[in-house]
Parts: C-alpha cells; structure tokens; sequence
C-alpha cells in the first residue's frame, strides 16, 4: 500500500468524526473546497464511494462503514503506540557529568531530595576523571569547575567558590611552636596538600599560589603533597598528613564535627561551578533547575 493511500485512509477516519466537510476542514484548518478535492482522490484510488454527500453533511455509506470499523482499532493502536514512544523519548535518563570530588561531597548527598520530587526520573551521573572534559557531548548536563569566566560561551554559573585552608586538630597541635604566632606556625611549619588539577591548563600549585598572593605571604608553595582531586587532599588534612586548600563548597560537617578546623577566613577562589547543558529534553531542564534550587536552599 503506497502513501497516498495510507494519507487517504488518516483522511477518512478524521472525515469519519465530523458531520459535515465543512466541520472537518476547520479541524485540518484547510478549505472546504481542498477536503472535497481530497476526498474525492481518495475514494478514486479505493475504489468504491466512502461518504453521501447530502444538504446537511456527509454520512458514510455501507462501504464506508466497514472501512472505517477495519482501520480504527489499527489508527487507535498506532496513536496509543506514538504517545507511549513519546514519554519514553521525554523520561530518557539523564546523563550528568561532573568531577569526582563534586560528585561525593555535594550532589550525592542532596540526590535523595531529587529523588522524593521526581521519582520517576532516572539520572545517570559520570565521575569518571578529576576534569570534566567540556568539548565532548556524550551528556546531557555537565558540571565543571573553572576559573571566572568561564573558557567557553552557553555556561551558566550554579555556584561561586571560596578556598579557605584546613587541617586536623590533631596536626594544628603537632605543628605548634610555643612563642610562634599562628601565621609562622601554619606556613614554616606545615605540609601543604594541593589539588594538582583544579581545572584544565592550572598549574598543580595554582590554587595554594592564588591563596598566599591574596595574603601577601611568602611561601614556597611548590613543596607539599600533591593529589588529583580536592576530596583526596582535604581527607589527607583531615588524616593529619598536612593543611589542604579546601573548598567550601565541598565541606559538609567536618567543620562543625572538629574533623577539621580552620585557622584562617574563607576568601574568593575567583572560580566556580559551571552548568553546561547539550540537551533540552524537559527532564534535563527539571533537573538543571533542581541543581540551581540546591544552591538557594543551601
């Protein structure tokens, strides 16, 4: 069966709901004169006479009937099939990336609020390296950290950042001098845990530089130990190995547990958290404006 017939048969069982040409035209929001022109292709084609014309409409003639009768159940089938495929197509998971150390310390912790709301939302979350690769598009929604402004256009900013330098009560009082103010005994005395890889093209001391400039100390930041995430440092810290340069956005309760305590105020990273999106879908905006709501809740 050819597609000028299969259009014809869709016309007839539309024609099939309505009294008149007139009525059906509206629907199809075309003239009366093109459905009847149309029509009378169709039945040319089939062969026989679908509808009686008469003064006060259209009826389908016996012929007409049986037609109708054999395709609704196949067209109502077909419809049902459509609609269902649809949700499929708009319920699709959503494929987030973002680094590990955000994965674990932020956005875990908060799924379960995601999860109440939008039960029926399935999101697939890729932590696979310590930089999330902004060029690729095998995700729907990718979080990055950067420097401010971000590197490329069509980014949204979810989060600004703060750095603020943290180690464990147990190596503040390993490291205390009697007679030592607090500055000398942090800096000349301390081993310094970095995040090598803040962002893509930093330098592996980047951030402890940025953090000394922005205090006027002078301090040899290339020494210390160094780590591909930031939660690998902060845990480092908070197992008494040095001070690591953590980021606020990434402590939970390690501060007001005394895991961690922090001699110094939080200052401006100058960086933050960036929403890249390559993807539409409502569940994909549903989920972006989840991510943004956490930021105001919390």
């Amino acid at each position: 069966m050819n597609s000028s017939v299969l259009n014809g048969i869709h016309l007839v069982s539309i024609l099939a709901r309505h009294p008149s040409l007139s009525s059906a035209a509206n629907r199809l929001n075309i003239t009366t004169g093109a459905i009847s022109q149309q029509l009378q292709l169709v039945e040319e084609r089939l062969g026989f006479i679908v509808f009686e014309r008469h003064a006060r409409g259209i009826r389908l003639t016996n012929l007409g009937h049986k037609l109708v009768e054999s395709i609704s159940p196949h067209l109502t089938a077909i419809e049902e099939t459509i609609e269902q495929l649809s949700k499929e197509a708009n319920n699709k998971p959503v494929r987030l990336k973002l680094t590990p150390s955000l994965a674990y310390k932020w956005l875990v912790p908060r799924l379960d609020d995601f999860q109440t709301t939008h039960p029926d939302i399935q999101v697939q979350i890729f932590a696979e390296g310590a930089l999330v690769d902004s060029g690729c598009r095998d995700f729907d929604i990718a979080i990055d950290y950067g420097p401010m402004p971000y590197k490329t256009a069509n980014t949204e900013l979810l989060m600004e950042e703060f750095l603020l330098p943290v180690l464990s009560p147990d190596y503040f009082q390993k490291i205390r001098t009697i007679g030592v103010s607090e500055p000398d005994l942090i800096w000349q005395r301390a081993t310094l845990l970095h995040d090598a890889m803040p962002w893509h093209g930093a330098k592996k001391e980047q951030e402890w530089q940025f953090w000394v400039n922005q205090h006027h100390i002078d301090l040899d930041v290339r020494r210390g130990h160094f780590f591909n995430r930031t939660d690998m440092a902060m845990a480092a810290a908070e197992a008494g190995i040095g001070v690591a340069l953590a980021r606020k956005a990434l402590l939970k309760n390690e501060l007001s547990e005394k895991r961690l305590i922090a001699p110094f105020p939080e200052i401006r990273a100058n960086a933050g958290y960036f929403i890249i999106t390559h993807c539409d879908a409502p569940n994909t905006q549903l989920f972006k404006s989840w991510l943004k709501q956490q930021i105001v809740i919390n």
